[in-house]
């Protein structure tokens, strides 16, 4: 059991942030890296973006999901690596079972930063930068990476504090109402969590650039440039509240997606569904590991031009096998009737029921062996009912678990005129 913050204690939050962490590992893994920019993401040569990169690229104004080729463009001698993301994992597990020796109130943010709640914990510790900094050098010590670490009385302040001093900072937020205000007062408006760069424009345009302008200006401005409520949570934050706790357990995903950016525009027909049948495949794999129930599912299509439109159909009953998933979603396909039009990117995902919705149980025990038939009939009954459908998922689930994705590859079956509608 997490153990309790002491009566009148003030709450101390920790947001511990990885240092530019897959291309950490990589130098880390091959130290003849070091000291050059590296950029782990897509190819040059390819659409993709950039998944993270060194400092030394970000000198060149490389950054995150920047795309790969205007990375190229900024930092020609950059070194592109591919993410190795089951590496990356391995590192994490690694380092979050150093964050759960310090306290047991550890929620995951990313792959690479989590918040901690260690109020519970301090009397074991002269103060709470004792702490921090035994906790990055224990980090360091179990992975050879630094990390940044932000320590404050909530969460968003704790997260803010941890990007200010990077790479391997310590930042500590002030406690008092009056003196939280003064430290964020000079930072920029971006800071504000929810702040991007279009409601930056529309707040810069009034006059507002700074936190400490936003914590002056009258509530009715606020609110005529961003509507009642993301006014009143923006002039929280710019004063240093946020009543939100360090939750242990993540929350359980809302959603599965799957999607696809073809290194040229296609207008091939076949190609485009053969894709969307494999993008419904890789989301009926991952939804059945889940062992949720979907409700919606959803075709994301971009263009050319960029532009992005978005077609869903329910799901009644929840189908979460790959042929029902592949119908909705080619049905989905047909009805926009796109012939001949390049596409740029394809998308195939469904939205979640609550987990507390749980899963039907099947008719059949899976892992039970089918009573015996004969064998005239085995073929015939391969194609016909649910439970026939389950078996062959799991089977395929299986086979591509232990061999590869590749292993077995579905057609895209018959020609698009006569996908049935769903």
């Amino acid at each position: 059991m997490p153990e309790p913050a002491a009566a009148n204690h003030p709450l101390t939050i920790l947001h511990l942030d990885m240092d530019a962490f897959f291309a950490a590992v990589e130098v880390r893994d091959n130290p003849a890296l070091r000291g050059q920019p590296v950029i782990v993401g897509a190819p040059p040569d390819q659409r993709g973006v950039v998944a993270t990169c060194s400092y030394e690229a970000r000198k060149f104004g490389v950054h995150s999901a920047m795309p790969s080729r205007t990375a190229y463009k900024l930092c020609p001698r950059g070194v592109f690596l591919p993410p190795r993301l089951e590496r990356y994992a391995a590192v994490s597990r690694q380092i979050f079972a150093v964050l759960e020796s310090f306290t047991p109130i550890v929620e995951p943010v990313s792959i690479d930063e989590a918040f901690l709640d260690v109020s519970g914990v301090l009397h074991r510790w002269p103060d709470a930068v004792t702490l921090a900094r035994a906790l990055k050098r224990a980090v360091h010590a179990a992975t050879g990476l630094t990390a940044s670490v932000g320590i404050a009385p909530n969460l968003f302040l704790a997260k803010l504090a941890s990007d200010l001093q990077k790479p391997d900072g310590l930042t500590v937020v002030p406690t008092e109402p009056d003196a939280i205000r003064r430290f964020l007062a000079p930072l920029p408006a971006g800071k504000l969590w929810g702040v991007g760069k279009v409601t930056a424009a529309t707040l810069a345009a009034a006059g507002l650039h700074t936190i400490g302008q936003i914590q002056d200006a009258p509530a009715t401005l606020l609110a005529r440039l961003l509507g009642p409520a993301a006014a009143a949570h923006l002039h929280e934050l710019a004063n240093g509240r946020d009543s939100r706790r360090v939750e242990p357990e993540a929350a359980p995903e809302k959603s599965i997606a799957n999607e696809h950016t073809f290194p040229e525009d296609v207008a091939d027909s076949a190609i485009l569904r053969q894709t969307i049948l494999e993008l419904a495949e890789k989301v009926g794999r991952r939804l059945r590991a889940s062992g949720r129930q979907p409700r919606t599912l959803h075709l994301k299509i971009r263009f050319t031009d960029f532009k992005t439109i978005t077609r869903q159909t329910p799901l009644r009953p929840p189908a979460t096998s790959d042929r029902d998933l592949i119908r909705h979603a080619l049905g989905l396909w047909e009805r926009q009737a796109l012939a001949g039009r390049p596409i740029r990117l394809l998308g195939v995902g469904v939205t979640l029921a609550p987990a507390s919705a749980g899963t039907q149980p099947l008719l059949f025990d899976l892992d039970a062996a089918p009573p015996a038939r004969p064998a005239a009939k085995v073929a015939d009954s391969a194609t016909r009912g649910p439970d026939a459908a389950s078996r062959l998922d799991a089977a395929v689930d299986e086979l591509r678990q232990r061999y590869g994705r590749h292993i077995l590859r579905r057609g895209a079956g018959r020609p698009a005129a006569d996908t049935p509608t769903p």
